[in-house]
């Protein structure tokens, strides 16, 4: 949970009573690429629809003109090789002007269609990342997500790379399959009107087959693509498997980058090289069982690649031997056959693409089931949810709260509890017993459940983990996220920090630097007591915020923080002797079999056991100054240094 300030963004108390949420209908959870085609066709029907619908008119025309211009290079053939043939020289050059003009206007087509082609793809792209981050990140659902996920879903590769390869192979693909139906019914009749019919002598009898070109074309079409359907089937499922193999090696060695300093610490490198070596082994199986696969597909592709030109001209043969067809005629129907055969075998030239493509939709679509379910959690899975509102009054109250591991186990009974304006209150208790799911349901993170939790309106409410949110930026962003870096004054800035003990990264308040790497843990509590200066929220809720620092560290800082801001409630959740004096009330979760119950106890104005221990380290710090320390230097002479200077090798201590 990050450390950020929320202000507002509640719904209203709307008076005492909560009414029940009908039940929400029930998610598809079965993955489908389909599904991800009807959602991600909003594009066109959304706000973004006139760019949309811009760009697929644009290229549709330029199919048109691009078939256009393959229907002329096609006739130009037969007129060019009819030329040839009555060696009719004159007609040769203004056939070549021909030519030149045909091909200056295709490249200018392809051009076109080229930037037509990824525009659309960008857009796209953009918009269908818009709707997905949006929705990962609204209502907190990337949190939910993150402790509900057993999967290893790995949302931010699926939005940077899979949103992209579900949609631009789209485009592609989409462009190719109307230029290939175009071109079909264009060079089927092209194979009509010059391929006529054949009679073929049976006998006695003779048969004679009409437009017998143009159906030997769709014939042999529909064998090589029910091969590559047969063969290839398996593809799919292959790919998919390739890809989560892959996007789990990757989830592995991010994993391993974030948590070296404890693996090194530990000597775990052993281990996660094992680990990392089985998962790639994974990766190498399942690119191997593609390769298998794409290898007879390949076999089907290459064996009609080297067939097909050949096929058109044995079939003309007999009627240009007869003298029924000119070799211009026979030159245009071998052409056409082509482009025929190439759009009739669109599906199988591009059955690879789709089986990648199908296998990146269904990866998004998983993730957006994902998300579908994190929501439908609020509303209908649990008694709940717990409502978090804004009412009248500065305080803080928690209404007949209970809060449910998503198991269904009760982690924190009905509870009741009001907490004053002003007041500080300390939340210990053992561990597991659900103080830091409290302060999540708190926030807003934690829905699962049932009751209220009330927090005063228009207030500033501060959540301060344990460990610190440090984004990246400028230090002066740092320390006014989640506002804007400009809203600090430098002031202000400078004060907070040296309040907070960083007064030595005072100066550099308009440095970019990665913060979160330079600064240590304890330095990061800090920061956030620095945040918290600056910003004057009127709620903290501080979940062991303070834990990594030393005991009279945090004694300080709590003091100053609690001093600076004496109107702001408090709640904080911390275990370490000392901290119950600094607070005005004391709970105490207690596990209990259905659940844990909150007690509570006003604190002491005197611990005992911390006054000793305040007392021990007074007068250990009287002794050091009392101690005389005798020190050697270089040249050997015996001389006296301050205690609090550091001794080196060699030092003598006289009591």
């Amino acid at each position: 949970m990050s450390d950020a300030t929320i202000a507002g963004g509640l719904p209203p108390e709307a008076g005492a009573a909560t009414t029940r949420q009908p039940a929400a209908a029930p998610v598809e959870t079965r993955i489908s690429h389909w599904r991800f085609l009807q959602y991600a066709l909003g594009f066109w029907r959304g706000d973004d629809k006139r760019i949309a619908w811009t760009w697929t008119l644009l290229a549709i025309g330029l199919i048109l003109v691009t078939l256009a211009i393959s229907i002329g290079l096609n006739h130009w053939n037969r007129l060019f090789f009819d030329s040839l043939e009555k060696r009719q020289g004159g007609q040769l050059l203004p056939l070549l002007g021909a030519f030149v003009f045909l091909i200056a206007a295709g490249a200018a087509c392809a051009g076109l269609m080229v930037r037509c082609r990824m525009s659309l793809q960008v857009t796209w792209r953009a918009w269908l990342t818009r709707q997905l981050t949006g929705k990962w990140l609204d209502e907190q659902r990337f949190y939910r997500l993150a402790i509900t996920d057993d999967k290893g879903l790995n949302p931010e590769f699926r939005l940077a790379d899979e949103v992209r390869l579900a949609t631009e192979p789209v485009v592609d693909l989409a462009i190719g399959f109307i230029n290939a139906l175009l071109s079909a019914v264009a060079f089927v009749g092209i194979l009509f009107a010059v391929g006529g019919s054949i009679t073929v002598p049976l006998g006695s009898v003779s048969v004679t087959i009409p437009g017998y070109i143009a159906l030997a074309a769709v014939l042999y079409a529909l064998v090589v693509s029910s091969l590559m359907f047969f063969i290839g089937e398996p593809l799919v499922g292959n790919v998919e498997r390739k890809n989560e193999a892959e996007a789990q090696f990757r989830y592995e060695m991010t994993r391993l980058r974030e948590n070296a300093e404890t693996i090194a610490l530990i000597k775990g490198d052993g281990d996660e090289k094992r680990r990392l070596a089985t998962t790639f082994e994974r990766t190498v199986a399942s690119w191997k069982e593609v390769i298998r696969h794409n290898a007879r597909l390949t076999y089907v592709l290459n064996a009609s690649a080297f067939f097909a030109p050949v096929l058109p001209l044995l079939l003309a043969t007999p009627k240009y031997m007869a003298n029924q067809m000119t070799l211009g005629e026979v030159m245009q129907v071998a052409a056409a056959f082509i482009s025929v055969l190439g759009a009739l075998n669109w599906f199988t030239d591009n059955y690879m693409r789709l089986a990648e493509w199908s296998a990146s939709a269904r990866r998004v679509d998983e993730l957006y089931v994902a998300l579908e379910l994190v929501s439908i959690d609020d509303k209908a899975e649990m008694a709940g949810p717990i409502k978090v509102v804004t009412g009248e009054g500065r305080g803080v109250r928690i209404e007949n709260l209970s809060i449910i591991h998503r198991d269904g186990r009760v982690m924190i009974g009905e509870t009741e509890l009001a907490i004053e304006p002003g007041e500080r209150i300390l939340l210990g208790g053992e561990s597991g017993t659900g103080k830091s799911t409290l302060v999540r349901a708190i926030a807003g993170l934690w829905p699962w459940g049932e009751g209220r939790i009330v927090l005063p309106s228009d207030a500033k409410v501060a959540f301060v983990p344990e460990r610190t949110y440090v984004p990246q930026g400028r230090l002066r962003d740092v320390l006014a996220y989640p506002e804007e870096g400009s809203t600090v004054t430098d002031e202000k800035a400078v004060e907070a920090l040296n309040a907070a003990g960083l007064g030595h990264i005072a100066d550099r308040l308009d440095k970019t630097d990665r913060w979160e790497q330079m600064l240590s843990g304890g330095e990061r509590q800090r920061l956030a007591v620095a945040r918290l200066l600056i910003q004057r929220p009127q709620v903290i809720v501080m979940d062991e915020a303070t834990a990594a620092l030393d005991v009279d560290t945090e004694h300080r800082l709590l003091t100053l923080l609690f001093e600076a801001l004496p109107e702001s409630t408090v709640i904080s959740v911390g275990q370490r002797e000392g901290l119950q004096e600094l607070h005005t009330r004391t709970l105490s979760l207690t596990r209990h079999h259905t659940g844990a119950r909150i007690t509570q106890s006003r604190a002491a104005k005197a611990r005992p056991r911390w006054n000793k221990v305040k007392s021990a380290a007074k007068n250990t710090r009287n002794k050091l100054r009392n101690m005389r320390i005798l020190r050697r230097n270089r040249k050997g002479q015996i001389e006296e240094v301050l205690p609090d200077a550091k001794p080196d090798a060699g030092i003598e201590r006289v009591g």
